[in-house]
């Protein structure tokens, strides 16, 4: 189960920022965001630039992405970094469970303040004039339909509009 969870925080890590992510690559910031959020980087015995030496190590040559599998590498040559006094086998594990089942941490995202003149100005409910009609009665904006008169363009030639209303403009 605890091979799944690093897969799993490897998936997660790998697509966040990037919306044409597959999940199956990480490429070096989202690497070094790991291994920031999930504490491998210590500032000590693991610093940043080593997290980008080893992520350079790891990847192909003319790469610019690892997979899972090396991935893996990376972790094992950061554990003999991070837990100097342990045995390879015991510090992967300790690095493992660092990064196992966690996901990126959206630090700085920025919260929308509603506080005195905010509030009042963003209450849809008292909008006047042509304003009112841009919104529901919920306050949700209703997107084009609300702001611009749309043209019917639905004739079969550009001057004639309206189609189907022929028959009722010219009585027989």
């Amino acid at each position: 189960t605890e091979m799944a969870s690093l897969e799993e925080s490897f998936r997660k890590f790998a697509i966040y920022g990037d919306t044409k992510a597959t999940g199956q690559e990480m490429n070096g910031k989202n690497w070094a965001k790991l291994c920031k959020d999930c504490k491998v980087t210590d500032g000590k015995s693991v610093t940043g630039t080593d997290v980008d030496i080893v992520f350079s190590k790891v990847k192909g040559k003319t790469a610019r992405v690892i997979n899972y599998e090396e991935f893996k590498k990376a972790l094992e040559e950061l554990a003999q970094k991070r837990f100097k006094d342990k045995s390879k086998e015991e510090a992967f594990e300790a690095i493992c469970q660092l990064v196992a089942g966690k996901e990126p941490i959206n630090v700085g995202v920025t919260k929308a303040k509603t506080v005195g003149a905010v509030e009042r100005l963003t209450d849809t409910s008292k909008y006047t004039g042509s304003h009112k009609e841009r919104f529901d009665e919920t306050g949700k904006g209703k997107g084009k339909s609300g702001r611009e008169n749309i043209v019917d363009n639905s004739g079969y030639v550009s001057a004639y509009k309206n189609a189907g209303t022929y028959d009722a403009k010219v009585k027989k």
